[in-house]
C-alpha cells in the first residue's frame, strides 16, 4: 500500500475488468467474417483485440487510482473548486460579457461566414432547449426523457398553421408555446405519483407516442414525408428577397442570403436570453423555491403544505413552453420538418447537455452545449467518433463531477446568512 492506495487491489480490479472486456470483445473485435470469392472465411484481428483489452486495463487502473485518491482526507478545496467558486461569484459579469460577444459576432470578420452563423444559431437552439429542460430536470428534479415531444409540437404547430392559414411566425410563436405547455400538462397528470426511473420510462414513452402519431397521422402531418414549403421568417412583415419593398431595399443594402441568417441568429439569441431571464426570475419566486424544495425532498414538501401536483405541473408546462418556442423557430429556419428530426436521440442530447453542465446551472448548460454542438463541428474529421467521444465525456464527467461541471445545489434564498442575522437574503443567481 502506497500513499493510502492499495496497488494490489487496483491491479486486481483492472485485470478483472480487462478480462470481462476481452470476453465481450472477442466475437466483436477478435474475429471477423470476410468474403473471399464465393467463400465466407473467419479471420482474426488479434492486434485490435489486445489493444481494446489494454485500453480497458489502463483506463480502469487510472480510474481506480483517481477514485482512491478522492477517498483520502482532503486539505481544503482543490484549485478547480476554487476556480468554480470564483466563476459562481462573478456569474453576472460572465453573462454580460458572453451576451455582448454574441451580439457583436455577426459584425466581426466571422460574421460574413454563413457556416459560422448557421453553427452559432444551432448552438443557441440547443442552449434554449437545455435551459427549458433545466426547469424540469435541474430545478424540479423530474427526469424527463421525452422533452423532444414538446420540441416537435412547437415545430409542427408553426408548420401546419403557417402552411394552411398563412399566419406569420410572430403570431404563431406564442401559440406554439401555449400548445406545447398544454401537452406538458397532459404529460404531467399521469406521472404525478411517479419518480425516478418510472417517471423516466413514462416520459420516454410519451416522446415516442408523439413521434409515432406524427408518422401515422398522414392526413394532418403528411406522415414520414414531412411538411415542405414552410413560410420563411419576415422582418415584421418585410420579406428577405430581391425586389422593391423588401428588407434590402428598405435599408438600402445589396441583397444577400446572409441577411436572413443573421436575423434568425438574433431572433434565437433574444429567445434564449428571455428563457434565461425568465428562469432566473422564477427561481426567486415562491414557485421556483417550491421546485427546488421538491427536488430535494418531496415528502418534506408535503409536510410543509406545498402541493406537489401544482409544482410538478407548473414545471412541466413552463419547460414544455420553451421547448415549443424552440421548435417553432427550428421549423421556420429549416423550411422543412419531418418526424425524423424529433427522435429519441434529440431528447438524449438535450438531457446530456443539462447533466454534463450541471443540473440547475445556467452557465453549465452553455458550456455543455458548446461541447456537444460546436466541438463536433470543429473536429469534423473525427465525426464518425462523435458518439464515442460523447459517451466517454459522460462517463468522465459522472466520475469526476457527479453533479456536473458547474453544479451548485445551494438554495435560492438563505434563512441564516453568513453574518448570522435571521433574515431572508436572496443569493446571487446564475448557477
Amino acid at each position: 500500500m502506497q500513499g493510502g492506495i492499495n496497488l494490489a487491489e487496483v491491479v486486481k480490479e483492472s485485470a478483472i475488468a480487462a478480462g470481462i472486456a476481452g470476453l465481450l470483445s472477442l466475437p466483436l473485435l477478435g474475429l471477423h467474417a470476410a468474403n473471399v470469392g464465393a467463400q465466407l472465411l473467419l479471420r482474426t484481428r488479434w492486434e485490435l483485440f489486445f489493444a481494446a483489452v489494454a485500453v480497458v486495463f489502463v483506463g480502469r487502473f487510472v480510474l481506480a487510482l483517481f477514485r482512491d485518491r478522492r477517498k483520502r482526507p482532503s486539505h481544503g478545496p482543490s484549485a478547480f473548486d476554487r476556480t468554480l467558486h470564483v466563476i459562481h461569484e462573478r456569474m453576472l459579469v460572465i453573462g454580460i460579457v458572453a451576451l455582448v460577444a454574441a451580439v457583436i459576432l455577426p459584425f466581426t470578420e466571422w460574421g460574413g461566414d454563413r457556416y459560422i452563423i448557421y453553427t452559432a444559431t444551432t448552438f443557441l437552439i440547443y442552449v434554449m432547449l437545455g435551459w427549458g429542460l433545466n426547469i424540469v430536470v435541474g430545478l424540479a428534479g423530474l427526469l424527463d426523457l421525452g422533452y423532444v415531444a414538446f420540441y416537435a409540437v412547437g415545430a409542427y404547430c408553426y408548420a401546419l398553421i403557417a402552411t394552411h392559414f398563412g399566419w406569420s411566425f410572430w403570431v404563431v410563436l406564442p401559440l406554439s408555446g401555449l400548445f406545447a405547455a398544454f401537452f406538458g400538462v397532459i404529460l404531467g397528470f399521469p406521472v404525478l405519483r411517479l419518480r425516478g426511473d418510472y417517471l423516466a420510462i413514462v416520459t420516454l414513452g410519451f416522446g415516442e407516442i408523439v413521434r409515432v402519431i406524427l408518422i401515422n397521422w398522414y392526413d394532418v402531418t403528411n406522415g414520414p414525408d414531412g411538411i415542405i414549403g414552410i413560410p420563411r421568417i419576415t422582418f415584421f412583415g418585410i420579406e428577405f428577397r430581391r425586389g422593391e419593398g423588401t428588407f434590402a431595399d428598405l435599408f438600402g443594402l445589396d441583397f444577400s442570403a446572409l441577411h436572413v441568417m443573421v436575423f434568425l441568429y438574433f431572433v434565437i439569441l433574444v429567445l434564449a436570453v428571455i428563457t434565461n431571464l425568465f428562469t432566473q426570475r422564477m427561481r426567486k419566486l415562491p414557485t421556483g423555491r417550491a421546485w427546488e424544495a421538491l427536488r430535494e425532498d418531496e415528502i418534506a414538501c408535503r409536510s410543509l403544505g406545498i402541493n406537489p401536483t401544482n409544482v410538478k405541473l407548473s414545471a412541466f408546462a413552463l419547460g414544455a413552453m420553451f421547448g415549443g418556442f424552440a421548435g417553432s423557430f427550428f421549423s421556420v429556419r429549416a423550411g422543412f420538418i419531418s418526424p425524423e428530426s424529433f427522435t429519441f436521440i434529440e431528447s438524449a442530447i438535450i438531457l446530456a447537455i443539462v447533466v454534463l453542465g450541471g443540473m440547475g446551472s445556467q452557465l453549465g448548460v452553455v458550456i455543455a452545449a458548446a461541447f456537444v454542438v460546436v466541438m463536433p463541428e470543429v473536429f469534423r474529421q473525427f465525426e464518425q467518433y462523435r458518439m464515442l467521444m460523447f459517451g466517454g465525456a459522460m462517463v468522465l464527467i459522472m466520475v469526476w463531477r457527479p453533479r456536473g461541471l458547474l453544479a451548485f445545489r445551494s438554495p435560492t434564498i438563505l434563512m441564516h446568512p453568513k453574518d448570522g442575522k435571521k433574515t431572508i437574503v436572496l443569493k446571487k443567481e446564475g448557477a
